[in-house]
């Protein structure tokens, strides 16, 4: 059976956004639902002064979580997310989980330092991709999504994807550890290789990809 598609505008449905945006599409998605309850049941994602949780996104439209969480810090406030995340709860272990395993240790490897901050782009956003008319719906509109455009270390230092990512040779091994490495923990990771709309940040997901929904996107 083919997959149902809807073209939906920013005005009617999408009120509920808080602002009107271009049209458009919008596909079932059967899974997105039972996951996040699923995630929610499963007690992955518990309510700290770092993880809380926040009322609906949305409102009465096609964007949004049933159950979001405001993301200010990951593991467990050492690493700062500035501003905050609004974002579904199966998101929430998966960048604590990039951040413990991969960020950290890179940050220590190439600059002995401490990692204590992400500068945080984008995360929920009632909008279509790349906010192109017509594109399909973002995982943003989902709070499936966070782009980080930065990486603060604990002498105060900002490593910057845009500014970094052809910099010096330690800037551009961390930014690539880090890149490389959240393939291992999203099913999409998109950044200054895939093109120009990406050259200021690190684009991460979870979207289903392929019939199974469990292939990886990463560029």
């Amino acid at each position: 059976m083919p997959t149902a598609v809807l073209m939906l505008s920013g005005l009617g449905l999408l009120s509920g956004c808080g602002t009107t945006g271009p049209d458009f599409q919008v596909k079932d998605d059967p899974w997105r639902s039972p996951e996040e309850k699923a995630c929610l049941v499963s007690g992955a994602v518990r309510q700290t002064a770092f993880v809380r949780a926040r009322s609906a996104l949305g409102g009465p439209s096609v964007c949004g979580a049933e159950s979001p969480f405001e993301m200010s810090a990951a593991d467990n406030g050492r690493v700062v997310l500035t501003p905050s995340a609004s974002l579904r709860c199966p998101m929430i272990p998966q960048i604590d989980r990039w951040v413990k395993t991969v960020v950290e240790p890179a940050a220590r490897y190439n600059f002995r330092q401490e990692l204590v901050g992400l500068k945080i782009l984008a995360s929920y956003s009632c909008r279509p991709m790349n906010s192109v008319e017509g594109a399909m719906i973002s995982e943003h509109a989902y709070a499936n999504a966070i782009d980080v455009g930065g990486f603060v270390l604990a002498d105060g230092r900002t490593i910057s994807v845009q500014r970094d990512w052809n910099g010096s040779p330690r800037e551009q091994a961390f930014l690539r550890m880090a890149h490389d490495g959240a393939c291992e923990h999203f099913t999409t990771v998109l950044g200054p290789n895939y093109n120009s709309l990406h050259s200021n940040h690190f684009h991460l997901d979870l979207a289903h990809h392929g019939r199974d929904g469990l292939m990886h996107i990463c560029k």
